[in-house]
C-alpha cells in the first residue's frame, strides 16, 4: 500500500468507529424511548444492533488486530495444563487456612494495639 491508501483507509476507519458508537449510544436511547415496548423485542433489537455494530468494527484495522488476538489467546489457552480437580481443592484449602491465620494475626495485633492505646491515653472505650 502506498501512503495515500492508507490514508484513506485510516480515515474510512474513523467514519467506521463513529458509526459504531452511534449504533450503540442509539440502542441505550431507543431503550429508554421505547420502554412500554415488550422487552423481548428491545432485547432481540439490541442484540442484532450489537451484532450489527461489531461487523463494523470487525471491518477497521483495530477491529481485525482484535479478531487475530482473540484467535491467538484462544490457542494460547488451549495449551495451558489445567489442574486436576484435586490439586484445585488443594490449593483452594491452602488459601483458606492462610486467610484465616492471616486474620488471627492481624486480629490479635489489632487488639494488643488498641489495648496499649488505651493504656497510653488511659482512655476507656
Amino acid at each position: 500500500m502506498n501512503a495515500s491508501t492508507e490514508n484513506q483507509s485510516g480515515s474510512l476507519d474513523v467514519v467506521k468507529w463513529v458509526l459504531v458508537f452511534l449504533i450503540l449510544a442509539g440502542i441505550v436511547v431507543a431503550n429508554y424511548m421505547y420502554g412500554e415496548v415488550s422487552v423481548l423485542i428491545r432485547a432481540v433489537a439490541a442484540v442484532v444492533a450489537v451484532v450489527v455494530a461489531g461487523l463494523i468494527a470487525s471491518q477497521t484495522e483495530k477491529g481485525r488486530n482484535g479478531i487475530a488476538f482473540a484467535k491467538e489467546s484462544r490457542t494460547e489457552v488451549r495449551k495451558v495444563v489445567w489442574p486436576t480437580r484435586q490439586e484445585a481443592l488443594q490449593t483452594t484449602g491452602i488459601v483458606i487456612v492462610a486467610t484465616l491465620f492471616m486474620a488471627l494475626v492481624l486480629w490479635g495485633l489489632d487488639t494488643a494495639l488498641f489495648a496499649i492505646v488505651n493504656f497510653i491515653t488511659s482512655l476507656q472505650v
